[in-house]
């Protein structure tokens, strides 16, 4: 039994080292390559994640398949607290990404997005005048609205009303609808003569510029669309956490099977004499 105990903490614990190992690589994959979405707020906790699952199953191997209790121990401490941190964790991202719905345009196909729509944490650390400068700057040489004036975007108002705009096209690269804005192009709009003046009278239409280095960068629908995809990515991250945290809890589990069985004495057949 104490073999077969060990043997499982042993297996477990390279899918758990083989995990660790995916996420390590995916972060720095991040890093290097960088997001497609210009923004990096998933990297950390990933390598984060990734580093201490790896740290923790190389414990685990050495515990196991040398038998020895204390390290072990030492193994099912370090297991029990990320148990607790992937689980905080979870519910902290499930909590801080549960608001941001884009808002249906009537006769659009594609959806605007508000900042305030989301929670403040994302709001005072994702999208902050120190990121924000770094994911406005991504966004620009990304060339995301550069993209529009290609032959796959229609030219012609009713058309391009119509396109199924991603979020962050929908709220940098354009001005809001509220604005009123009269179209010329997929990146030029015009504030109509009969409504210069009351047209810009929002914070986001006075932000709006025609300069292709302007644009709606500055524009807080911009951030609710870039904060659509941290959304998504993080909800992405709390389900990949879910999944860790049912396969970490199965292994502390066996985990302390295994060191039960290992601090047990060898039984012996009871002696009973000589018949």
């Amino acid at each position: 039994m104490p073999r077969l105990s060990n043997a499982v903490v042993g297996v477990l614990n390279c899918c758990t080292l083989i995990l660790g190992l995916i996420g390590i690589a995916a972060s720095l994959y991040f890093r290097i390559r960088g997001p497609s979405d210009c923004q990096k707020v998933i990297q950390d906790p990933l390598l984060v994640l990734g580093i201490f699952l790896f740290v923790v199953s190389l414990l685990g191997l050495v515990g196991s398949f040398c038998r020895l209790n204390f390290v072990l121990y030492l193994y099912l401490v370090v297991l029990f607290l990320l148990i607790l941190g992937i689980l905080a964790f979870t519910i902290f991202t499930i909590l801080v990404t549960n608001k941001g719905v884009g808002t249906t345009v009537s006769g659009k196909g594609y959806k605007e997005y508000r900042l305030g729509d989301y929670s403040n944490w994302l709001q005072k650390y994702v999208v902050n005048r120190k990121n924000w400068d770094e994911i406005r700057s991504c966004l620009i040489d990304a060339k995301i609205c550069e993209s529009l004036g290609n032959n796959n975007i229609p030219q012609v108002p009713d058309e391009f009303y119509k396109k199924n705009l991603s979020p962050i096209q929908s709220g940098c690269c354009k001005p809001p609808s509220e604005c009123g804005f009269e179209f010329k192009n997929a990146t030029f709009w015009t504030v109509p003569k009969s409504r210069k003046g009351a047209a810009v009278a929002g914070g986001d239409c006075k932000k709006w510029s025609n300069e292709q280095l302007r644009l709606c960068y500055e524009c807080d629908a911009c951030k609710g669309g870039v904060l659509v995809n941290v959304r998504k990515e993080w909800r992405h991250l709390a389900i990949f956490n879910g999944c860790v945290l049912g396969i970490v809890t199965i292994v502390y589990c066996i985990g302390c099977c295994a060191t039960r069985n290992n601090k047990a004495p060898p039984r012996y057949p009871k002696y009973s004499g000589y018949a």
